[in-house]
């Protein structure tokens, strides 16, 4: 008897609860409510009632998370909602570091190979070197097994303090070595480049704005000038931004005492203004910066503010221009979500951000495939302001243009034929990287004594002919061949650099690749030429 009444037991119970959420949720005619607290009854009503009664199974987590990716997709397009997963990677890079043995490595053919150990990280300390394979993590092979580079980097990492037990196979020495290397706080560098590319200009180029980006910069600026530095390249492209306080504490390295770097206005965010607290490192020194159509937010807000000021001039092309103001609101779960609050406008008064339709973000994300089609990255006179986008900067009153991201004072066009057909696909099978990755590893220590520093190297030192040719070789195995003789000089020219940029990069650094690469940058000669003009 109680087996035939429990169904029904059950289903009233439901009912019940269904019915006492639908009494709780609407409200007596004699109440009144504002329209916003009757949407949010609407939501929640509506979240239960496909809880109790929809015919399959749900996840109310996922129908929430979907709610609220649905009500942001209506929004404008950088107003977003990441999982805890999602925003804990979002928020590494931001950090300034994460946790891990601390090593820079690639794969060769399946298996870790370790480009250089982070100085002074706790791989370091046990004495891991360059050239090192880790063939095992705490007994498990990773070597050979086809694991995935992201579960090998979820093994290498984990809480500071915890250990990680590492099987390494190093050149020349048979057997498996063991090495114990308890995990640490590892830096992750905002600044991929510092060096002198004359002897009197200085170039500095870092990713993003982290919370240690300015420390990083000033310890640039000491580096650089300490080895003769007056005037100072800085290299935005591709920066997309970061942390607008990151922004406001590096222009004021540059800016004299209250100058306003940028200003924020928004519908119920009060307004606020970033001013240069004075005291910076560089502020007399000529100043040009190097911006392109993925130079976005922090990066706009710099170069804004140095153009506006008139401290330097920009060179380069349009920025992206996104000059939205998130708001991070943490959810109790880790997750979060990036709510737009206002927008950002430069000194001169001109709103960073470019025009979008709410909703369209696959509109939004194809604006620099469109100005490219429209020949706004390679010729000059294609791009064209009406006369109400025109402000002027704020000391000499030079016309600088708004209408979405930063117009630069000088234009350099994307050069569409510095990579050959035949080196991008070559690259792209890994050919270069791999053959990069080997000879390294047959020739790292005849290289190190053969060229005690960079100078030195970077005069006397030409990628080995067999080198080129085995990747050539390889390729033409895939099909892949320059169609004619310019083809050919043009791809073996591209190949030739960048390895010897690849192989300078894992003797010494990241500085002495940007160094290598950069001597027949465009927009870095285009720099130099300006700053060395009388």
């Amino acid at each position: 008897m109680m087996k035939r009444l429990l169904p029904c037991l059950i289903g009233i119970g439901v009912a019940c609860t269904v019915y006492a959420s639908v009494q709780f949720f609407n409200t007596p005619a004699s109440r009144k409510t504002d329209p916003f607290e009757e949407d949010i009854r609407k939501l929640v009503m509506a979240t239960v009632m496909i809880n109790n009664y929809y015919v399959d199974s749900v996840s109310s987590k996922k129908q929430v998370e979907d709610a609220i990716n649905g009500m942001l997709s209506k929004l404008d397009p950088h107003s977003a909602y990441s999982n805890p997963e999602e925003t804990k990677k979002m928020n590494e890079p931001l950090a300034g570091s994460f946790e891990g043995i601390g090593v820079q490595f690639n794969m060769l053919e399946d298996t870790l190979l370790i480009i250089q150990p982070v100085p002074k990280g706790p791989s370091e300390k046990v004495g891991i070197l360059a050239g090192d394979r880790i063939v095992t993590v705490n007994d498990t092979s990773i070597a050979g097994v086809k694991m995935s580079r992201e579960e090998i980097m979820r093994r290498l990492r984990g809480p500071k303090g915890t250990t990680a037990h590492l099987g390494i196979k190093r050149q020349g020495i048979k057997d498996l070595l063991k090495f114990d290397v308890i995990r640490d706080k590892i830096p992750v560098n905002s600044v991929d480049a510092a060096y002198m590319v004359t002897p009197t200009i200085g170039l500095i180029r870092f990713n993003n704005f982290a919370q240690t980006t300015h420390k990083e910069i000033v310890e640039a600026i000491k580096k650089l000038q300490a080895q003769g530095m007056k005037d100072l390249i800085i290299d935005l492209q591709q920066n997309g931004g970061g942390y607008l306080q990151a922004a406001a504490e590096i222009a004021s390295e540059f800016l004299p005492k209250n100058d306003l770097i940028v200003y924020t206005r928004g519908r119920r965010a009060p307004s606020q203004e970033f001013r240069s607290t004075g005291g910076g490192l560089f502020t007399e020194g000529k100043i040009a910066i190097l911006v392109d159509e993925y130079s976005a937010s922090a990066s706009e807000i710099l170069a804004g503010a140095i153009q506006d000021q008139d401290r330097g001039i920009v060179v380069g092309r349009r920025t992206f221009g996104k000059g939205l103001v998130q708001r991070p609101i943490d959810m109790p779960d880790g997750s979060m979500i990036r709510l737009t609050v206002s927008k950002y406008y430069t000194p001169s008064g001109r709103c960073i951000q470019k025009p979008y339709e709410k909703g369209d973000k696959l509109g939004y994300a194809k604006d620099v495939i469109n100005r490219y089609n429209k020949g706004e990255l390679t010729h000059a006179d294609s791009i064209h302001f009406p006369d109400s986008l025109r402000y002027q900067t704020l000391r000499k009153k030079r016309t600088v243009y708004g209408g979405g991201g930063i117009m630069p004072d000088y234009f350099v066009p994307l050069d569409t034929t510095k990579y050959s057909k035949c080196y991008r696909e070559l690259s792209a099978k890994n050919f270069i990287i791999n053959a990069n990755l080997k000879y390294m590893d047959k020739n790292r220590a005849k290289l190190v004594k053969q060229y005690p520093n960079f100078s030195a190297f970077n005069k006397k030192f030409n990628v080995p002919q067999s080198l080129i040719d085995e990747i050539m070789a390889q390729g033409a195995k895939e099909k892949i061949k320059p169609a004619d003789e310019a083809e050919r000089v043009k791809t073996v020219q591209n190949i030739q650099r960048i390895l010897k940029g690849l192989i300078a990069r894992d003797l010494w650094d990241m500085s002495e690749y940007f160094a290598v690469i950069y001597e027949d940058d465009e927009m870095v000669l285009k720099a130099i030429e300006l700053l060395t003009a009388k």
